[in-house]
Formats: C-alpha cells, sequence, structure tokens
C-alpha cells in the first residue's frame, strides 16, 4: 500500500480511544453512552472536539434540512458513531455525504454494536469525488 493517510496519527488516536471503550465496557450499549465513554476519553488525551455539530443541507442553493455528525475532532476528522450489529453500504452513505456536507477530507466510521470494535476510515482525494475507505 505504502499510502500515507492524512491525519494518520489523530485518526490512530481516535481510534485507539474507541478501542479503549470498547475494552472496558464492551457491545450492547446505545450510541450515546459510547460517544459520553469516547468523549472521556479524548479529553485525558487532551485531543479537542466538538459534539452533534449540525449544519445546513443545501439543494439548488436552498437550506432543506439539518445534518448533525457525532464528533468533528480538531476541526479536521468527522467521526460517526453507530451501535449496531452490523456496518452497511447505508451507514458508508452517510459517512460519505457527511463529508461532503461539512467539506472534510477525512472520516471515521466506529461501530461499538459488535463483540469487537469494527471502523472505516474514509479519505477524499484531492482531485475526485470518490473515497477510499481502510
Amino acid at each position: 500500500m505504502g499510502e500515507e493517510y492524512k491525519y494518520k496519527e489523530l485518526t490512530g488516536k481516535i481510534i485507539g480511544c474507541a478501542m479503549q471503550v470498547h475494552s472496558e465496557i464492551g457491545c450492547g450499549f446505545q450510541e450515546v453512552i459510547y460517544g459520553r465513554c469516547l468523549a472521556v476519553e479524548l479529553d485525558e488525551l487532551g485531543i479537542s472536539y466538538q459534539r452533534e455539530i449540525e449544519m445546513p443541507i443545501l439543494y439548488k442553493g436552498k437550506d432543506v434540512g439539518t445534518r448533525r455528525v457525532d464528533f468533528l475532532i480538531e476541526d479536521k476528522v468527522l467521526v460517526e458513531l453507530k451501535a449496531i450489529s452490523a456496518i452497511d453500504d447505508s451507514h458508508i452513505a452517510q459517512t460519505i455525504n457527511y463529508l461532503e456536507v461539512f467539506n472534510l477530507e477525512v472520516g471515521l466510521l466506529i461501530n461499538f454494536g459488535e463483540t469487537s470494535l469494527k471502523f472505516k476510515r474514509f479519505v477524499k482525494s484531492a482531485r475526485s469525488v470518490p473515497l477510499k475507505s481502510s
């Protein structure tokens, strides 16, 4: 592969925080609980974040509603949390759409709902619309 991911160190720390939460409390809780626990872990590492930021959705220049992202970390990395049995294509599409709406290049989709933590990293390339997930 050899490709360096943008904000690799930061996303690694975020994933590490999520792993710590999952190892402490496991699966079976609501998403809001995992969000609160992740905030505790981020605070302990001194990582700045905003939670549940609402952004307008524009269609042909008209405001048609809003979307809310779970975390925006250091104004660079979008984090969408789930607590479900498995991530599917709709969750991936949601994360990609959030990156577009928030005009961000890097996102994480983290699922606490399985017996082991699952995550996907999304990187929007500089020249294209498609995103790579890892």
